[in-house]
């Protein structure tokens, strides 16, 4: 059997050597199985990609891609998946935060007939707020997205060729890949594991990007967004129905004199921001199907190894 374990990098100089030490010490002493490695360099503008070169010239097992610029993990992990070989693949972080042991538990799951196999995190060793935001986003996901979704959420996880080659038939743009997964409804087990604290490096898992998941995760896979919009055109409707009503009744009842600018100001700048809310919104679908319909490529490949060694 044929294992590829693929790694998207990003500002990673300092964590490849150790990581490959540490695959080398947990998963290559498994001969029982033909192991594949396929780093790709998101755009990395630091050394890591020189140091996959590195260590590609020590070990033919590994593949190396370097993308023309930050595509995003997303796309990292596609083109990693587009370009293995294996009956099936681990898809892992770079930054030594998950044990890599767990991948041999993964596959042994996989073996016994699932077709996805979760790497689900128990407990995070990690900063308060980076808590906080895991949890809130996870919750909202599994309430208004994918009920399927853990608890803890996933970033390790392996799937056999069946979904990989599903996976490259959606061809989606703006989504998150773990939630394809989930939608896909595939055979899936899980494992737990306890999320580490980043040693070495500094995480680029920026604000900017992590609120671009979460748009990203309820435009594709929930109705909130534009449930939203309707819910609030409903109460702003009858808002408006209910104080016309008892203006009316006021107003011949003689408790009204010609005043009431204050009120009439702070009603039409609400349903100024109802409206720019709204547009937001359409836009935001809007943007999506303009995007999809240009039809560029998820990512670009500027160099790998693949052609070299031809």
């Amino acid at each position: 059997m044929k294992i590829s374990v693929v790694i998207p990098v990003y500002y990673n100089q300092e964590n490849l050597g150790p990581l490959y030490h540490d695959i080398q010490k947990k998963i290559y002493i498994h001969e029982e199985y033909d192991w594949e490695l396929v780093l790709v360099n998101d755009g990395s503008q630091d050394n890591s990609y020189a140091v996959m070169e590195e260590l590609a010239k020590k070990d033919e097992r590994i593949k190396i891609y370097n993308l023309s610029r930050n595509f995003g993990s997303h796309a990292a992990i596609l083109c990693g998946l587009s370009k293995c070989s294996g009956d099936c693949a681990v898809v892992k972080a770079a930054d030594l935060q998950e044990p890599t042991e767990m991948i041999i538990n993964m596959v042994e799951s996989w073996k016994k007939g699932n077709n996805v196999v979760l790497a689900v995190r128990k407990e995070r060793d990690e900063g308060t707020g980076q808590k906080l935001f895991a949890n809130l986003y996870y919750w909202l996901v599994r309430k208004t997205s994918l009920p399927s979704m853990p608890k803890g959420g996933f970033d390790v996880y392996l799937i056999d060729r069946k979904v990989i080659n599903v996976l490259m038939s959606l061809d989606e743009k703006n989504s998150a890949l773990t939630g394809q997964i989930l939608w896909s409804g595939f055979k899936t087990e899980k494992i737990y594991y306890t999320r580490l604290r980043r040693e070495i490096g500094k995480s680029r898992w920026t604000l900017r990007k992590k609120i671009r998941l979460v748009t990203d995760t309820l435009f594709s896979f929930s109705t909130l967004p534009i449930t939203i919009v309707f819910v609030i055109g409903i109460i702003s409707c009858l808002g408006a129905a209910v104080w016309a009503v008892l203006v009316f009744i006021f107003k011949l009842m003689g408790l009204i004199g010609v005043n009431g600018w204050t009120t009439l100001f702070i009603f039409n700048l609400f349903s100024f921001g109802v409206t720019m809310l709204t547009l937001g919104i359409l836009g935001g679908y809007l943007w999506r199907t303009f995007d999809a319909s240009r039809n560029r490529p998820p990512y670009i490949v500027e160099e790998d190894n693949e052609r070299e060694r031809q």
